[in-house]
């Protein structure tokens, strides 16, 4: 390891030379108790910026202590979230061409998420930032460089990781919401719960482009006396709010009073959230998975035969493959799919659902036998579902009143304020009772897929290429993975992990044509819990800008993959 001193000579004797020479900056520094870590330097200063480290030793810092998975990870967040509002706050050399002068650090929203901007182990703190380095065309700007890398890096490391007394507070206080969340989302299996959302709950968002609170006229949320749960907290004691029983729950009620902002709540409740935020005790098992119509979706291999039968002119269903498939078999495709990698919560919202799968009212089974009818509407099977699959299902509804007839629980939402109607609504379809609403054999169950790994690669001209594009889509290999109508990825960093896990299951052998896919999930979850996330980074050392996806939306990305093939596997 070489002294800062020698960093600042180098930049000074490659000042005004081509672009390339930042090569020689390469390596490993110290400046006091900082060690800087400069691991990739960019080609051009138009590229994807050079990535650097800031490295203190662990036993230099007054931290919370890391107990648990979940305190590392909430501690991490909290100083990615920190140094960013340091450099946000500094003066920093700016100017020059194409990313001169650029620096960040891959910090979230208003998710807490595993991530790999910051690394805390038992010896050792790092933060991986990117870093623009400057140039005045393609030619170096050795002092403004040297302000940035030997001065400007090593004083935001000071100012984020050496926490004042009042630092060390709002780092603990932000720990301590993440583990009341993780404790509240344990509990819901023993008390037989989907979700919990806390009392004084902020749900509605900023706007249909921020994820932010609303912070002017929002209700808070209260909860129906008939469905108040009381779970406990480690740092807040007993904590009153709205418990979601499993089975069938319905969300009811007229435009605009709430039923999708809840919906939207309880679809990122799988993640943790930051103080503040408004949704800190909104909690969802995490195995709840949003099912929606996806028109002009790839599906591979799926049995849809649970919900849509042979086909006109004898096509069968029981191994359906379309390139183009419609809103009725991608919503069929996309529940199989997800039951298939282990979902037991489903999260509907009629907007977003086809009409013909969900739901055929006793009219139209009079006017069309149900031997002309490939379709089992969802309703049929929605029950069955529950009772013999223990899947439960959340439903956003306003207009099919029929579902009232399998319902569980039903939810009024007017003006933003839950109302428990579940004995109003049994009494309405007693009343109008029209017939049963089940399909007349058992849940046949969903059969498991072998991925075969010839049909997945991550290479175009003979090159690895894995990009992402936000939150939307994944550039895997030759193809396009389109992500846009999988809602529960939340960053784009989140997109990022998916394009390279995929690649790197492949290249380490866990799609090896005997492994199920849930069994290749299974193996990928073992090796990032083993070795973290950064096994999946081909930057070594910093691997500064991936967050930790679910395994339902690996499985959909894969599943979105438009040249995957599969193989049944059929039990006896």
């Amino acid at each position: 390891m070489r002294d800062v001193s020698v960093l600042r000579s180098t930049l000074r004797r490659i000042d005004r030379r081509g672009y390339k020479a930042y090569e020689e900056i390469r390596g490993l520094y110290r400046a006091g108790e900082i060690m800087l870590a400069v691991d990739h330097v960019q080609g051009d200063p138009y590229a994807p910026p050079s990535r650097v480290r800031v490295i203190v030793e662990r036993q230099r810092l007054t931290l919370p202590a890391v107990t648990s998975r979940t305190r590392r990870v909430a501690l991490e967040d909290f100083l990615a979230r920190r140094a960013r509002q340091m450099i946000e706050r500094s003066k920093r050399p700016r100017g020059g061409t194409g990313r001169s002068g650029l620096l960040s650090i891959d910090a979230g929203g208003q998710e807490v998420l595993e991530r790999t901007a910051c690394r805390v182990t038992p010896d050792r703190v790092e933060l991986r930032l990117s870093v623009g380095l400057p140039a005045a065309g393609r030619t170096i700007l050795a002092d403004v460089a040297e302000e940035l890398l030997a001065d400007l890096l090593p004083e935001i490391a000071r100012r984020t990781l050496w926490l004042d007394p009042n630092g060390l507070a709002e780092a603990e206080r932000f720990i301590a919401v993440v583990e009341d969340a993780e404790a509240l989302r344990e509990q819901l299996p023993q008390h037989g719960l989907v979700a919990f959302v806390g009392r004084g709950a902020v749900l509605p968002r900023r706007s249909g482009i921020s994820q932010e609170p609303l912070s002017v006229g929002a209700i808070p949320f209260e909860a129906p006396p008939s469905l108040e749960q009381e779970l406990q907290t480690p740092h807040s004691g007993r904590v009153r709010g709205m418990g979601i029983p499993e089975g069938v729950t319905l969300i009811v009620g007229g435009g605009f009073h709430g039923k999708s902002t809840l919906l939207e709540a309880l679809a990122r409740g799988v993640y943790n959230h930051i103080p503040g935020d408004g949704r800190e005790r909104v909690v969802t098992r995490s195995d709840a998975v949003v099912i929606r119509a996806e028109d002009g979706r790839r599906v591979v291999g799926v049995d849809l035969s649970a919900f849509i039968r042979t086909l006109p002119l004898g096509r069968s269903t029981t191994c359906f493959t379309s390139d183009d498939a419609s809103g009725s078999t991608s919503q069929a495709a996309n529940i199989l799919e997800a039951i298939e990698v282990g979902a037991r919560v489903l999260l509907m919202d009629e907007d977003t659902c086809a009409t013909n799968f969900m739901i055929r009212d006793h009219l139209m089974r009079e006017l069309i036998p149900a031997e002309a009818e490939p379709i089992v509407p969802f309703i049929d099977r929605v029950r069955q579902l529950s009772r013999e699959a223990g899947v439960s299902t959340v439903l956003v509804m306003g207009g099919a009143g029929e579902y009232l007839h399998v319902a569980d629980t039903v939810i009024w939402m007017r003006s933003y304020r839950p109302i428990d109607v579940t004995a109003r609504a049994r009494e309405l379809a007693s009343r109008h009772g029209i017939g049963r609403f089940e399909a007349s054999d058992p849940w046949p169950g969903v059969v498991p897929r072998i991925p075969l790994p010839e049909s997945i690669d991550p290479r175009r001209r003979e090159r690895t290429r894995v990009r992402a594009y936000g939150t939307e889509e994944v550039a895997f290999g030759a193809e396009s993975i389109d992500l846009r109508q999988v809602e529960q990825i939340v960053d784009p960093s989140q997109t990022r992990a998916i394009g390279s896990a995929l690649a790197y299951a492949l290249e380490h052998g866990f799609f090896d044509g005997q492994r199920t896919l849930a069994e290749v999930l299974d193996a990928l979850e073992e090796a990032i819990e083993r070795e973290g996330l950064d096994l999946l980074s081909p930057f070594r050392g910093h691997p500064g800008d991936f967050a930790r996806p679910r395994r339902y939306e690996l499985a959909a990305a894969l599943n979105r993959l438009r040249t995957l093939e599969v193989r049944q596997v059929r039990r006896r």
